[in-house]
Protein backbone atom coordinates (compact mmCIF):
# COMPACT_ATOMS: atom_id res chain seq x y z
CA UNK A 1 0.00 0.00 0.00
CA UNK A 2 1.69 3.41 -1.01
CA UNK A 3 0.38 6.52 0.93
CA UNK A 4 1.65 10.14 1.54
CA UNK A 5 2.77 11.36 4.87
CA UNK A 6 2.31 14.92 4.17
CA UNK A 7 -0.39 14.65 1.64
CA UNK A 8 -1.31 18.56 2.07
CA UNK A 9 2.31 19.39 0.02
CA UNK A 10 1.13 17.50 -3.29
CA UNK A 11 -1.34 20.80 -4.03
CA UNK A 12 2.54 22.78 -4.86
CA UNK A 13 1.98 20.82 -7.99
CA UNK A 14 -0.44 23.57 -9.25
CA UNK A 15 2.31 25.68 -9.88
CA UNK A 16 3.24 23.80 -13.15
CA UNK A 17 0.94 24.89 -15.02
CA UNK A 18 1.56 28.16 -13.46
CA UNK A 19 5.33 27.98 -14.41
CA UNK A 20 4.11 26.73 -18.11
CA UNK A 21 2.43 30.09 -18.23
CA UNK A 22 4.51 32.14 -17.59
CA UNK A 23 7.26 30.72 -19.50
CA UNK A 24 5.51 30.89 -22.88
CA UNK A 25 4.78 34.64 -22.27
CA UNK A 26 8.40 35.05 -21.37
CA UNK A 27 9.28 33.05 -24.97
CA UNK A 28 6.25 35.63 -26.30
CA UNK A 29 8.39 38.50 -25.31
CA UNK A 30 11.83 37.79 -26.33
CA UNK A 31 10.53 37.05 -30.14
CA UNK A 32 8.70 40.20 -30.25
CA UNK A 33 12.05 41.70 -28.92
CA UNK A 34 13.82 40.35 -31.57
CA UNK A 35 11.42 41.35 -34.15
CA UNK A 36 12.00 44.79 -33.22
CA UNK A 37 15.52 44.46 -34.75
CA UNK A 38 14.35 43.00 -38.17
CA UNK A 39 13.48 40.20 -40.12
CA UNK A 40 13.33 36.88 -37.78
CA UNK A 41 14.91 34.28 -40.41
CA UNK A 42 17.50 37.02 -40.78
CA UNK A 43 18.20 37.72 -37.56
CA UNK A 44 18.50 33.73 -37.03
CA UNK A 45 21.44 33.92 -39.42
CA UNK A 46 23.40 36.68 -37.80
CA UNK A 47 22.71 34.92 -34.45
CA UNK A 48 23.68 30.64 -35.48
CA UNK A 49 24.94 30.30 -31.52
CA UNK A 50 20.73 30.62 -30.58
CA UNK A 51 18.64 27.44 -29.98
CA UNK A 52 15.53 27.36 -30.27
CA UNK A 53 15.03 23.89 -28.73
CA UNK A 54 17.23 24.19 -25.46
CA UNK A 55 15.65 26.24 -23.36
CA UNK A 56 12.19 24.66 -23.82
CA UNK A 57 14.55 21.45 -22.95
CA UNK A 58 16.19 23.07 -19.82
CA UNK A 59 12.52 24.54 -18.84
CA UNK A 60 11.04 20.63 -19.12
CA UNK A 61 13.92 19.15 -17.16
CA UNK A 62 13.26 22.00 -14.21
CA UNK A 63 9.48 21.41 -14.19
CA UNK A 64 10.58 17.82 -13.87
CA UNK A 65 13.16 18.21 -11.02
CA UNK A 66 10.46 20.80 -9.02
CA UNK A 67 7.40 18.03 -9.24
CA UNK A 68 10.20 15.18 -8.37
CA UNK A 69 11.07 17.74 -5.40
CA UNK A 70 7.13 17.82 -4.45
CA UNK A 71 6.43 14.28 -4.17
CA UNK A 72 9.32 14.14 -2.03
CA UNK A 73 8.37 16.85 0.44
CA UNK A 74 4.77 14.83 0.77
CA UNK A 75 7.22 11.75 1.51
CA UNK A 76 5.74 8.48 -0.62
CA UNK A 77 5.38 5.39 1.71
CA UNK A 78 5.29 2.15 0.92
CA UNK A 79 3.79 -0.47 3.84
CA UNK A 80 6.68 -2.80 3.51
CA UNK A 81 5.47 -5.87 6.40
CA UNK A 82 2.04 -7.12 5.60
CA UNK A 83 0.95 -9.58 8.44
CA UNK A 84 -2.58 -11.15 8.84
CA UNK A 85 -4.57 -11.06 11.96
CA UNK A 86 -6.70 -12.45 14.09
CA UNK A 87 -9.05 -9.31 15.58
CA UNK A 88 -12.35 -9.27 17.20
CA UNK A 89 -14.76 -6.08 16.28
CA UNK A 90 -18.25 -5.50 14.25
CA UNK A 91 -18.17 -3.69 10.81
CA UNK A 92 -19.22 0.05 11.01
CA UNK A 93 -19.87 2.45 7.87
CA UNK A 94 -20.21 5.81 8.64
CA UNK A 95 -22.28 7.64 5.76
CA UNK A 96 -21.18 11.53 6.12
CA UNK A 97 -23.22 14.44 4.40
CA UNK A 98 -21.20 16.87 2.71
CA UNK A 99 -23.83 19.00 0.94
CA UNK A 100 -23.52 22.59 0.98
CA UNK A 101 -25.65 22.83 4.19
CA UNK A 102 -23.34 20.94 6.36
CA UNK A 103 -21.36 24.12 6.03
CA UNK A 104 -23.81 26.32 8.47
CA UNK A 105 -22.12 27.36 11.70
CA UNK A 106 -24.92 27.01 14.09
CA UNK A 107 -22.74 23.82 15.57
CA UNK A 108 -19.08 25.21 15.82
CA UNK A 109 -16.91 25.55 13.95
CA UNK A 110 -19.66 23.82 10.95
CA UNK A 111 -21.77 20.63 10.60
CA UNK A 112 -19.22 18.95 8.52
CA UNK A 113 -16.17 19.84 10.44
CA UNK A 114 -18.05 18.84 13.96
CA UNK A 115 -18.97 15.91 12.46
CA UNK A 116 -15.37 15.06 11.09
CA UNK A 117 -14.10 15.73 14.68
CA UNK A 118 -16.49 13.74 15.93
CA UNK A 119 -15.50 10.74 13.35
CA UNK A 120 -11.82 11.20 14.17
CA UNK A 121 -12.26 10.81 18.08
CA UNK A 122 -14.52 7.44 16.77
CA UNK A 123 -11.74 5.94 15.22
CA UNK A 124 -9.36 6.68 18.61
CA UNK A 125 -11.80 4.79 20.47
CA UNK A 126 -11.79 1.21 17.91
CA UNK A 127 -10.34 -1.81 19.06
CA UNK A 128 -10.48 -4.17 16.26
CA UNK A 129 -13.29 -2.81 14.61
CA UNK A 130 -13.60 -2.17 10.69
CA UNK A 131 -14.78 0.97 9.59
CA UNK A 132 -15.64 2.32 5.94
CA UNK A 133 -16.51 5.81 4.66
CA UNK A 134 -19.44 6.94 2.47
CA UNK A 135 -19.70 10.36 1.98
CA UNK A 136 -23.00 11.82 -0.12
CA UNK A 137 -24.48 14.83 -1.16
CA UNK A 138 -27.05 14.26 -4.15
CA UNK A 139 -24.98 10.90 -4.48
CA UNK A 140 -23.29 9.19 -2.51
CA UNK A 141 -19.66 7.81 -3.26
CA UNK A 142 -17.15 5.14 -1.27
CA UNK A 143 -14.77 7.85 0.47
CA UNK A 144 -12.84 4.56 2.29
CA UNK A 145 -13.65 0.72 1.75
CA UNK A 146 -14.10 -1.03 4.74
CA UNK A 147 -10.81 -1.56 6.69
CA UNK A 148 -8.81 -1.81 10.00
CA UNK A 149 -6.41 1.02 8.89
CA UNK A 150 -7.33 3.62 10.87
CA UNK A 151 -4.62 5.99 10.00
CA UNK A 152 -5.98 5.96 6.51
CA UNK A 153 -9.49 6.21 7.47
CA UNK A 154 -8.25 9.93 8.99
CA UNK A 155 -6.20 10.57 6.32
CA UNK A 156 -9.40 10.06 4.18
CA UNK A 157 -11.88 11.89 6.49
CA UNK A 158 -9.38 14.75 6.31
CA UNK A 159 -9.55 15.51 2.65
CA UNK A 160 -13.41 15.37 2.67
CA UNK A 161 -15.12 18.52 1.78
CA UNK A 162 -18.51 19.80 -0.05
CA UNK A 163 -16.67 20.99 -3.10
CA UNK A 164 -15.76 16.73 -3.87
CA UNK A 165 -18.86 16.85 -4.90
CA UNK A 166 -20.60 17.90 -8.26
CA UNK A 167 -24.04 16.98 -7.50
CA UNK A 168 -26.07 18.42 -4.31
CA UNK A 169 -28.76 17.48 -2.79
CA UNK A 170 -29.60 15.30 -0.11
CA UNK A 171 -29.42 11.81 -0.69
CA UNK A 172 -29.56 9.62 2.46
CA UNK A 173 -31.01 6.39 1.09
CA UNK A 174 -28.73 5.72 -2.10
CA UNK A 175 -25.45 6.34 0.79
CA UNK A 176 -27.55 3.91 2.63
CA UNK A 177 -27.73 1.42 -0.13
CA UNK A 178 -24.39 2.15 -1.18
CA UNK A 179 -22.89 1.29 2.55
CA UNK A 180 -25.03 -2.00 2.65
CA UNK A 181 -23.62 -2.95 -0.51
CA UNK A 182 -19.97 -1.97 0.97
CA UNK A 183 -19.72 -4.85 3.34
CA UNK A 184 -18.55 -7.84 2.69
CA UNK A 185 -20.57 -11.44 2.94
CA UNK A 186 -19.59 -12.73 6.61
CA UNK A 187 -21.27 -13.49 10.04
CA UNK A 188 -19.81 -10.12 11.51
CA UNK A 189 -22.20 -7.63 13.11
CA UNK A 190 -22.59 -4.58 10.54
CA UNK A 191 -24.11 -1.23 11.22
CA UNK A 192 -24.55 1.98 9.49
CA UNK A 193 -24.51 5.02 11.68
CA UNK A 194 -25.98 8.33 8.90
CA UNK A 195 -24.54 11.84 9.86
CA UNK A 196 -26.59 14.33 8.36
CA UNK A 197 -29.02 17.58 8.54
CA UNK A 198 -31.57 15.63 6.83
CA UNK A 199 -32.05 19.21 4.54
CA UNK A 200 -33.43 18.89 1.13
CA UNK A 201 -33.97 14.83 1.61
CA UNK A 202 -34.54 12.75 -1.26
CA UNK A 203 -36.97 9.94 -1.36
CA UNK A 204 -36.30 6.02 -0.45
CA UNK A 205 -34.22 6.58 2.87
CA UNK A 206 -36.81 4.68 4.66
CA UNK A 207 -37.19 1.45 2.14
CA UNK A 208 -33.26 1.34 1.88
CA UNK A 209 -32.73 1.31 6.19
CA UNK A 210 -35.30 -1.43 6.08
CA UNK A 211 -33.69 -3.60 3.08
CA UNK A 212 -30.57 -2.92 5.60
CA UNK A 213 -32.06 -3.90 8.30
CA UNK A 214 -33.21 -7.13 6.19
CA UNK A 215 -30.19 -7.83 5.65
CA UNK A 216 -29.09 -7.68 9.75
CA UNK A 217 -27.38 -4.47 9.41
CA UNK A 218 -28.74 -1.73 12.13
CA UNK A 219 -28.85 1.78 10.50
CA UNK A 220 -28.04 4.54 13.37
CA UNK A 221 -28.66 8.37 12.77
CA UNK A 222 -27.19 11.74 13.83
CA UNK A 223 -28.92 14.56 13.21
CA UNK A 224 -25.94 17.42 12.54
CA UNK A 225 -27.76 20.84 13.34
CA UNK A 226 -29.94 22.90 15.70
CA UNK A 227 -33.73 23.50 15.56
CA UNK A 228 -33.15 27.09 14.97
CA UNK A 229 -31.12 26.12 11.86
CA UNK A 230 -28.37 29.29 10.38
CA UNK A 231 -27.53 30.56 7.55
CA UNK A 232 -25.07 28.48 4.78
CA UNK A 233 -21.59 30.86 3.97
CA UNK A 234 -19.86 31.45 0.77
CA UNK A 235 -16.54 31.18 0.75
CA UNK A 236 -14.06 33.24 -1.83
CA UNK A 237 -10.19 32.24 -0.92
CA UNK A 238 -11.00 30.76 2.47
CA UNK A 239 -13.09 33.68 3.60
CA UNK A 240 -16.56 34.15 4.38
CA UNK A 241 -18.04 36.35 2.14
CA UNK A 242 -21.39 36.23 2.13
CA UNK A 243 -24.31 33.77 2.66
CA UNK A 244 -26.84 31.59 0.44
CA UNK A 245 -29.64 33.52 -0.58
CA UNK A 246 -32.98 32.74 -2.87
CA UNK A 247 -34.20 34.04 -5.47
CA UNK A 248 -36.17 37.20 -3.60
CA UNK A 249 -32.62 37.91 -2.17
CA UNK A 250 -33.89 36.75 0.85
CA UNK A 251 -30.76 34.52 3.37
CA UNK A 252 -31.48 31.01 3.01
CA UNK A 253 -31.45 29.62 6.77
CA UNK A 254 -30.92 25.56 6.77
CA UNK A 255 -32.58 23.81 9.58
CA UNK A 256 -32.07 20.52 11.07
CA UNK A 257 -34.88 18.41 9.77
CA UNK A 258 -35.04 15.90 12.43
CA UNK A 259 -38.47 13.82 11.91
CA UNK A 260 -36.61 12.18 8.97
CA UNK A 261 -33.40 11.14 10.77
CA UNK A 262 -35.60 9.81 13.65
CA UNK A 263 -38.13 7.49 10.80
CA UNK A 264 -34.72 6.61 9.28
CA UNK A 265 -33.23 5.10 12.51
CA UNK A 266 -36.31 3.66 13.48
CA UNK A 267 -36.97 1.98 10.55
CA UNK A 268 -33.33 0.63 10.53
CA UNK A 269 -33.71 -0.34 14.70
CA UNK A 270 -31.41 1.78 15.12
CA UNK A 271 -30.37 4.94 17.64
CA UNK A 272 -31.26 8.34 16.76
CA UNK A 273 -29.27 11.29 18.62
CA UNK A 274 -28.90 14.80 17.95
CA UNK A 275 -25.82 16.41 17.83
CA UNK A 276 -25.20 19.98 19.94
CA UNK A 277 -22.45 22.23 20.00
CA UNK A 278 -20.75 20.28 23.39
CA UNK A 279 -21.09 16.82 21.60
CA UNK A 280 -21.69 15.01 18.65
CA UNK A 281 -23.56 12.59 19.76
CA UNK A 282 -21.46 9.72 18.74
CA UNK A 283 -20.79 8.00 22.14
CA UNK A 284 -24.12 7.54 22.92
CA UNK A 285 -24.39 5.21 19.60
CA UNK A 286 -21.16 3.69 20.06
CA UNK A 287 -22.71 2.32 23.03
CA UNK A 288 -25.54 0.55 21.51
CA UNK A 289 -23.36 -0.86 18.91
CA UNK A 290 -20.69 -1.89 21.91
CA UNK A 291 -23.69 -4.07 22.99
CA UNK A 292 -23.63 -5.83 19.83
CA UNK A 293 -21.90 -9.55 19.68
CA UNK A 294 -18.20 -8.94 18.27
CA UNK A 295 -17.08 -11.42 15.85
CA UNK A 296 -13.53 -12.90 14.89
CA UNK A 297 -12.22 -12.03 11.44
CA UNK A 298 -8.89 -12.25 9.80
CA UNK A 299 -7.43 -9.13 8.51
CA UNK A 300 -4.08 -8.27 6.94
CA UNK A 301 -2.49 -4.82 7.66
CA UNK A 302 0.56 -2.92 6.93
CA UNK A 303 2.70 -3.17 10.36
CA UNK A 304 5.17 -0.82 9.04
CA UNK A 305 5.69 2.03 6.18
CA UNK A 306 9.05 2.67 4.79
CA UNK A 307 10.09 5.87 3.50
CA UNK A 308 10.54 6.57 -0.42
CA UNK A 309 11.67 10.27 -0.81
CA UNK A 310 14.88 9.28 -1.12
CA UNK A 311 14.28 8.04 -4.59
CA UNK A 312 12.53 11.04 -5.68
CA UNK A 313 15.48 13.54 -4.48
CA UNK A 314 17.96 11.24 -6.15
CA UNK A 315 15.45 12.07 -9.56
CA UNK A 316 15.14 15.64 -9.18
CA UNK A 317 18.99 16.41 -8.29
CA UNK A 318 19.90 14.07 -11.79
CA UNK A 319 17.22 16.40 -13.45
CA UNK A 320 19.11 19.53 -12.03
CA UNK A 321 22.45 18.43 -12.90
CA UNK A 322 21.46 17.80 -16.69
CA UNK A 323 19.19 21.12 -16.96
CA UNK A 324 22.62 22.23 -15.70
CA UNK A 325 24.80 20.66 -18.63
CA UNK A 326 22.67 21.92 -20.91
CA UNK A 327 23.88 24.96 -22.39
CA UNK A 328 21.32 27.57 -23.99
CA UNK A 329 23.10 28.39 -26.51
CA UNK A 330 25.00 26.91 -29.29
CA UNK A 331 28.73 25.82 -29.12
CA UNK A 332 31.41 23.68 -30.98
CA UNK A 333 31.64 20.84 -29.27
CA UNK A 334 27.84 20.37 -28.26
CA UNK A 335 27.41 20.67 -32.05
CA UNK A 336 29.67 17.80 -32.33
CA UNK A 337 27.55 16.01 -30.12
CA UNK A 338 24.26 17.04 -31.73
CA UNK A 339 22.18 16.23 -28.94
CA UNK A 340 19.77 19.32 -28.93
CA UNK A 341 19.56 21.16 -31.98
Amino acid sequence: MIRFEHIEFLYALILVPVFMVLFMLMKYWQRKALAKFGDSHLMLKLIPQLSKSRPLIKFIFLMLAFMSLVVAIANPQIGSRLEKAQRKGIDLIIALDVSNSMMAQDIKPNRLDASKQAIVKVIDKLQGDRIGLIIFAGRAYTQLPITTDYAAAKMFLSTVSPDMLPVQGTAIGEAIILSTNSFSDNEHNKSIIVISDGENHEGNALEAAESALEKGIKVYTIGMGLPEGGPIPEYTNGEITGYWKDSENNTVTTKLNEPILQQIAAAGEGYYVRANNSQAGLNKILEEIDKLEESEFETQTFSDYEDRFQYFIALALFLLIVEFIIVERKSKWTDRIKLFD
